[in-house]
């Protein structure tokens, strides 16, 4: 049906807001950070790192208070997908009957969670994208920037990466998704509302 397809849809970029969350975090938290790159060119302890004495205790502390800054949206966004996420399963789950074996409650409780969920992400992408701007204004990321720049790596800018850009993506179209959803669970309402009323006027003993 047009409702289990909008739902699997929504799960699957639920699942695409938390993989790039997660990724997101992790490309631009820094090479020394506990969230970052540790396996990647160089790490705290590597040979191979560019960084050494003063310099090295620096750009840990920077990355480590960039991270931290962060951990807001990064957290709260993770903590919503899944929420989201999972209450979509439970109602596609709950809502594959066919239509006159629906309840009115499991339907309108949809309706109104279809509509949450689509003002909830359109506010969640708002704030996740005001969380990353405000940080990277921050005198913390233009000197890690500096830092890592001095050594080539200018891909730890402070810019919104493609990660953050990916993740207000995704939510939007969730929100578009939801939206749908919401349309077409509030039309199977009235539908399952019409055969209900048909079938008590064609058995009026039930």
């Amino acid at each position: 049906t047009r409702r289990g397809v909008l739902q699997f849809s929504e799960l699957i970029t639920n699942l695409m807001v938390l993989i790039c969350i997660a990724a997101s975090h992790v490309a631009i938290s820094g090479y020394t950070s506990m969230g970052g790159l540790g396996a990647g060119a160089f790490s705290i302890d590597s040979a191979y790192s560019p960084f050494q004495g003063t310099e090295l205790k620096q750009v840990r502390e920077l990355d480590m208070q960039y991270s931290q800054m962060r951990a807001p949206g990064v957290y709260g966004g993770v903590a919503f997908t899944i929420v989201v996420g999972s209450l979509t399963l439970l109602f596609l789950v709950g809502g594959a009957k066919p239509p006159h074996r629906l309840s009115f409650k499991l339907l309108t409780g949809e309706v109104v969670f279809n509509v949450l969920a689509c003002i909830g992400y359109i506010i969640a992408v708002g704030l996740y994208l005001h969380l990353i701007i405000k940080v990277n204004g921050t005198e913390i990321c233009r000197l890690r920037y500096r830092l890592y720049a001095g050594r080539g790596y200018t891909f730890m800018n402070c810019d919104v990466q493609g990660g953050d850009a990916s993740v207000a993506l995704f939510g939007l179209i969730s929100a578009c998704l939801y939206c749908g959803s919401a349309v077409v669970s509030f039309l199977t309402l009235r539908k399952v509302k019409a055969l209900k009323r048909n079938n008590k006027n064609n058995n009026p003993c039930i």
